[in-house]
């Protein structure tokens, strides 16, 4: 064996995270942390919580105009899949209307225009949160189960620019925080 097969990786980490026992200081430390220039910024409530999107950093999503795209384009397949069922593959003049009798086509494309864009919209938020992801390094954070109950966490992840383990964890215990811990991302 070889000394490299030796030696155990040291775990990396995936950033540090501070603990808060109110809603308000959560909110009071992510603005200050966003101003402070850290943009890799993750807040973990058991509830809602109006305004601390904001205060990450965190603004606008695509998720609607990729919804928009999925009710466009289920628009035009539910039509031409009408256009081409009657007017191309079994033309049938019934009471004398037109072959492209489009009145007769909007339920089906209104029916299609939504089901495609709820798929799109569905697709598009798991895309765009990269799910699923079966384990995420924050469920190695200490004290981390109580984020569902009464914890309120702010995490800064070692993939900012502005990231260096010493002057983070100093920044995060200068917002007064009850813990400070680090994530590992194992």
């Amino acid at each position: 064996m070889s000394e490299h097969e030796n030696i155990a990786e040291a775990p990396k980490v995936y950033g540090l995270i501070a603990e808060f026992d109110e809603a308000d200081d959560l909110l009071a430390a992510a603005s200050k942390t966003y101003r402070a220039g850290y943009r890799a910024i993750e807040a973990y409530t058991p509830f809602p919580l109006h305004g601390l999107s904001e205060a990450i950093g965190f603004d606008k999503t695509h998720v609607p105009v990729f919804t928009l795209l999925g009710g466009i384009l289920g628009a035009i397949f539910g039509f031409g899949m009408q256009y081409f069922a009657m007017v191309m593959h079994s033309p049938y003049h019934v009471g004398g209307k037109p072959l492209n009798s489009w009145p007769a086509f909007i339920p089906i494309t209104f029916e299609m225009t939504i089901l495609f864009a709820a798929f799109a919209a569905l697709g598009s938020m798991l895309l765009l949160n990269g799910l699923p992801r079966y384990h995420h390094p924050i469920f190695n954070a200490k004290r981390f189960e109580r984020a569902s109950s009464d914890g309120f966490f702010l995490c800064i992840e070692s993939g900012d620019g502005k990231f260096d383990a010493g002057e983070t964890r100093a920044f995060l215990e200068g917002l007064d925080p009850v813990d400070v811990s680090e994530v590992l991302d194992t």
